[in-house]
C-alpha cells in the first residue's frame, strides 16, 4: 500500500543577500577587456550562451516545494506537510491558484509524490501544456485513513478540515472557492479522498482515487478478520474500533455516503481507477462503487486497468488523474444546493 522507489536527494535553493559576495568571498573590481575573436570562436560562444539560456529557462519553468510542520491543537502534535508550488508562483502574490489536496497511502508520508517521481510527472504535464497551474498540498496522515478514529481517538478529519485546509489557503495564494478545490489520493488516501468529497461536496468540486482502499466486507466479517490478528487487523481496530463500531463505520463509508447524498454528489467531478490484479482485493471495492454510482445516475469516470497495487501502477496512471483535475479546474461543475 506504499510507494517504494529509492529516495532521491532534495535540493535546497539558497538566496544570496543583495550586495554581498557569495560565501564570504571579497569583492574585486574588475575591468572589461575587449578582444577580437574569430568566427569559429564567436559561434562557440553563441552556442554556449544559447545552452546556458536554455538551462536557465528550464530552471525558471520548474515549480518549488515548501515542506514543514503544522502544530495541531486538535491532534496535540505537529503534522508534517509538503506544498508543491507551480512555476511562476511568488510569495508576493499577483495570482491565485486552484488547489489539489493529495492523500498518501499506508506506509507513506507527505513526501510520497516527491520520492516516487510523481512530482516530476506533474511538472512534465505542465511543460507539455497538458494541465494548468495549481498548488498541490500533501499532509502526513500516518495510518489514520484520514478520518476521526472510533471511540474518540485521533480526530484527523477535524484536523484536516479545521486546521490544515485553512492553513494552506491562508498562507498561500489560493482561490478560496469550492470550484477550484479538489482532492485526490492513493490506496488509503484514495479512501480518504472519496470520504472527504462524498461527506463534504460543499467543500470540494472534484475527487479522484487510485486503487482506493474500499473494503466490501461487512463489519461482522471484518470482526472475524480482526480476531485472527495481524498488523493490518490492529490498524483497522485502532481506526474503526475492535470490534468494529458499526455507526462509525457507516458514517465514514464511501458506499453509504454516496447512497445518502446522491443529489449533492452529482455536483462532483469523480474519477476512479484500480488495478485488476490488486493484491489487497481493492478492485472488488472499486467495481462495486462504480456499479453503485451508475445505478444512482451519478456521472463519473472509472477504469479497471491491468496491474497490481504498487508504485509502477500508480505512476503509470498518475498523469490521467492529474489531467482530470486540470480539466475540472478549467470547467467547474454546478454549485451544491
Amino acid at each position: 500500500m506504499s510507494l517504494r522507489p529509492a529516495n532521491l536527494p532534495l535540493m535546497r535553493m539558497v538566496k544570496q543577500p543583495a550586495g554581498k559576495a557569495p560565501w564570504g568571498q571579497k569583492r574585486r573590481k574588475c575591468g572589461l577587456r575587449v578582444f577580437k575573436s574569430s568566427p569559429s570562436t564567436a559561434l562557440l560562444v553563441a552556442g554556449v550562451l544559447a545552452a546556458f539560456l536554455g538551462l536557465v529557462s528550464a530552471a525558471v519553468a520548474q515549480g518549488r516545494t515548501d515542506c514543514g510542520a503544522l502544530k495541531s491543537a486538535i491532534l496535540h502534535r505537529a503534522v508534517r506537510y509538503c506544498i508543491m508550488l507551480p512555476p511562476g508562483y511568488t510569495d508576493q502574490g499577483g495570482r491565485n491558484y486552484p488547489v489539489l489536496y493529495f492523500l498518501h497511502g499506508l506506509g507513506e508520508n507527505e513526501q510520497a509524490l516527491l520520492r516516487s517521481g510523481g512530482w516530476g510527472v506533474i511538472e512534465d504535464l505542465r511543460q507539455q501544456g497538458k494541465t494548468g497551474d495549481f498548488i498541490l498540498a500533501a499532509p502526513e496522515g500516518r495510518g489514520s485513513f484520514f478520518i476521526n478514529s472510533a471511540g474518540g481517538g485521533e480526530a484527523y478529519s477535524d484536523f484536516f478540515l479545521s486546521e490544515f485546509l485553512p492553513f494552506v489557503e491562508k498562507r498561500h495564494h489560493v482561490k478560496r472557492d469550492r470550484r477550484t478545490r479538489g482532492i485526490t489520493g492513493l490506496s488509503m488516501g484514495g479512501y480518504g479522498a472519496l470520504r472527504f468529497a462524498f461527506a463534504h461536496p460543499e467543500i470540494f468540486s472534484s475527487v479522484s482515487a487510485q486503487s482506493p482502499a474500499l473494503i466490501t466486507e461487512s463489519p461482522a466479517e471484518i470482526d472475524a478478520r480482526l480476531r485472527n490478528g495481524g498488523p493490518l487487523a490492529g490498524l483497522l481496530g485502532t481506526v474503526f474500533g475492535s470490534p468494529i463500531d458499526v455507526p462509525h463505520w457507516k458514517a465514514n463509508n464511501p458506499f453509504e455516503l454516496a447512497r445518502r447524498k446522491p443529489m449533492q454528489i452529482k455536483t462532483l467531478a469523480i474519477y476512479i481507477n484500480c488495478g485488476a490484479d490488486d493484491e489487497y482485493g481493492f478492485a472488488a471495492g472499486a467495481v462495486k462503487l462504480d456499479a453503485q454510482l451508475v445505478a444512482e445516475g451519478i456521472r463519473h469516470e472509472f477504469h479497471l486497468y491491468p496491474g497490481g497495487h504498487n508504485a509502477e501502477y500508480f505512476l503509470s496512471h498518475l498523469s490521467e488523474t492529474i489531467q482530470f483535475h486540470g480539466q475540472a479546474f478549467r470547467n467547474p461543475g454546478r454549485e451544491v444546493r
